[in-house]
C-alpha cells in the first residue's frame, strides 16, 4: 500500500507554495482586470471553456513539482488569506480600491448609446440592448441612463417621464 506519509511530505519548500501562489493570484487578477468587466458580468460558453483552460494551466504554475496534501492545503490558505487581505486594505484605504477596482462607465445616456465606452468595454450594442430588456424597457429612448458596473452587470435608469 506505501508510505501513507508521502500523501503529506511536500515536494518543494512551503516558501516557495506561498511564494508562486501569491504571484500568480497577482498575474491573474491584473489578466482579469485588463480583461475587462464585460467577462465578469455575462459568463458565455466561450468564457467558461476559457476560466476552465486558464485554471487548468495555472495549477502548474502554483503547485510545481508539488502534489501533496499539505502543499494543497496551504495554496488554499494562502489564496484565501491574500484575498481577505486584499479586502481588508481595499476597505481601509480608498486610493487602493480605486486602484484595482475599474470604475461603472456609462454605456447609454439620454437613450443614445456612449459608442467610445462600447468600445473600450468590449460590449456590442446588442449587449446593452439586452441589459435594456432585462430590465424593463422596450428601446434605448426610454432609457435616461445605463452603467456598466464594476462587476460587470447593467443598471438601467428610465427617464423621468418613464419612471
Amino acid at each position: 500500500m506505501g508510505d501513507l506519509g508521502e500523501i503529506f511530505r511536500l515536494g518543494i519548500p512551503w516558501t516557495h507554495l506561498v511564494l508562486r501562489a501569491v504571484l500568480i493570484y497577482i498575474v491573474f487578477f491584473i489578466g482579469l482586470r485588463l480583461f475587462g468587466k464585460r467577462e465578469l458580468g455575462q459568463f458565455t460558453t466561450f468564457d467558461l471553456v476559457l476560466v476552465l483552460l486558464v485554471a487548468n494551466a495555472l495549477q502548474p504554475a502554483i503547485t510545481g513539482p508539488d502534489n501533496s496534501v499539505t502543499g494543497g492545503v496551504i495554496i488554499i490558505a494562502i489564496l484565501l488569506l491574500f484575498n481577505r487581505g486584499v479586502a481588508m486594505v481595499r476597505s481601509r484605504w480608498p486610493w487602493f480600491d480605486h486602484l484595482i477596482e475599474p470604475p461603472p462607465t456609462v454605456v447609454v445616456q439620454d437613450g443614445n448609446l456612449v459608442k467610445p465606452n462600447l468600445e473600450k468595454e468590449g460590449l456590442s450594442p446588442d449587449d446593452v440592448e439586452m441589459a435594456v430588456r432585462e430590465h424593463g424597457f422596450d428601446k434605448l429612448s426610454e432609457v435616461g441612463l445605463a452603467v456598466l458596473e464594476n462587476d460587470g452587470s447593467v443598471s438601467v435608469m428610465g427617464k423621468p417621464e418613464r419612471q
